[in-house]
C-alpha cells in the first residue's frame, strides 16, 4: 500500500514538486519563519530587560500607534518615498535612453553596453565607500572637479549637511541603477521585430512615429517590470545608506530600513523596530501583488 502512494507521489506531472520541495523548506525555515516571528515580536513589548522572558508583554497595537506618531519615522517614510521615486525617475531616463542608443548597429556598442554594466556588479557596500570618498568635504574628487570648473569657492559638506546628503546618497543609487534599467530595456527592444519598422518606414511613418506607436507599446511589459522591480529594490535600501550617512545628519537620510535598525540594534527597542519593518513589508507586499497581477494580465493578453 505505502509503495503505491509513493509511485503515486512520483507520477511524472507530479515530479516538479520534488524539485520545489527543497527550495520550499529553505524558504519557510530562513524567509517564512523570520517573517512571522518579525510580526509576534512588533504586537509584543521586548527591550533589554524582556528580551529573555519567558512570556513577552503583550503591547497589542500600542508600537504602530507610537510609531505612526513618532516624527522620525515619518520622516524617514517620506525620504524612503522620496528617495525611491526620484531614483527610478532618472535612472529610468537615463537608463532607456543608453538602451535605445546602445541598440543600435555599431562596433563598440556590446563592448561598451558590457562595461556600463560594472556599477550593478560592484557590491553596494564598496560602492557607498567608493562615492563617500567622492562626496568627501575636504579630499573628494566632486568637490575638486566643481572647483576645478569654477562653480564653487569653496567645499560642500554634502554628507554632513542636511540639505546635500540625499542628494549625496540618491546620486549614488542611480549610479547603480542604470546599468538594471539598461539592459532589462535592452532585452525589450531585442523582442521587438525589425519588420514593424519596415512596414512603418513604407507607409510613411518618421522615427519619432514609430517610436511612439511601435517602440513604447511593445516596450509596456519590460517597462512594467523595470519600474516596478526597481521600485521594491530600492524602496528597501539599507546598507547604501548605512555606510554613507548612518541616517544622519539629523535623521535627514533615515530611510525605514535604517530607522528600523536604529531602533532595534541602537536602541534596543526591539518591538518597535519591528512594528517600523512590518510597515516596510507590507508597503512591498502592496506592490509586488500589483507587479503580479500586472505580469498576469500581460501573459493572458
Amino acid at each position: 500500500m505505502e509503495l503505491k502512494k509513493l509511485k503515486k507521489l512520483i507520477r511524472y506531472d507530479n515530479i516538479g514538486l520534488l524539485f520545489v520541495l527543497p527550495a520550499f523548506i529553505y524558504m519557510l525555515i530562513f524567509v517564512g519563519y523570520p517573517i512571522m516571528d518579525n510580526i509576534i515580536l512588533s504586537f509584543q513589548d521586548v527591550t533589554t530587560t524582556t528580551l529573555t522572558a519567558a512570556h513577552k508583554p503583550f503591547a497589542g497595537l500600542d508600537n504602530y500607534i507610537q510609531i505612526f506618531n513618532d516624527s522620525v519615522f515619518i520622516k524617514a517614510l517620506f525620504n524612503t518615498l522620496l528617495f525611491t521615486v526620484s531614483c527610478l525617475v532618472i535612472q529610468f531616463i537615463i537608463g532607456f535612453a543608453l538602451a535605445v542608443f546602445f541598440n543600435q548597429n555599431f562596433r563598440i556598442a556590446k563592448p561598451v553596453r558590457g562595461l556600463l554594466m560594472m556599477p550593478w556588479m560592484i557590491p553596494i557596500t564598496v560602492t557607498a565607500l567608493m562615492f563617500k570618498f567622492v562626496f568627501g568635504t575636504d579630499v573628494g574628487i566632486f568637490n575638486y572637479a566643481l572647483r576645478s570648473l569654477g562653480l564653487i569657492t569653496r567645499n560642500i559638506d554634502w554628507l554632513t549637511s542636511a540639505g546635500t546628503a540625499m542628494i549625496a546618497i540618491i546620486v549614488t543609487n542611480v549610479w547603480i541603477g542604470i546599468p538594471f534599467n539598461m539592459i532589462l530595456i535592452s532585452t525589450g527592444l531585442t523582442t521587438i521585430s525589425q519588420e514593424l519598422y519596415e512596414a512603418a518606414s513604407i507607409d510613411g511613418a518618421n522615427k519619432v512615429q514609430s517610436f511612439f506607436r511601435i517602440t513604447l507599446p511593445l516596450l509596456r511589459p519590460a517597462i512594467e517590470s523595470v519600474l516596478i522591480l526597481g521600485f521594491i529594490y530600492t524602496f528597501k535600501v539599507f546598507d547604501l545608506v548605512y555606510v554613507m550617512t548612518g541616517g544622519g545628519p539629523v535623521n535627514s537620510t533615515h530611510m525605514l530600513s535604517t530607522y528600523s535598525y536604529k531602533l532595534s540594534f541602537e536602541m534596543f527597542k526591539y518591538s518597535k523596530g519591528s512594528a517600523v519593518a512590518n510597515v516596510l513589508l507590507v508597503i512591498l507586499l502592496i506592490v509586488g501583488f500589483f507587479y503580479l497581477k500586472s505580469t498576469s494580465s500581460d501573459e493572458e493578453a
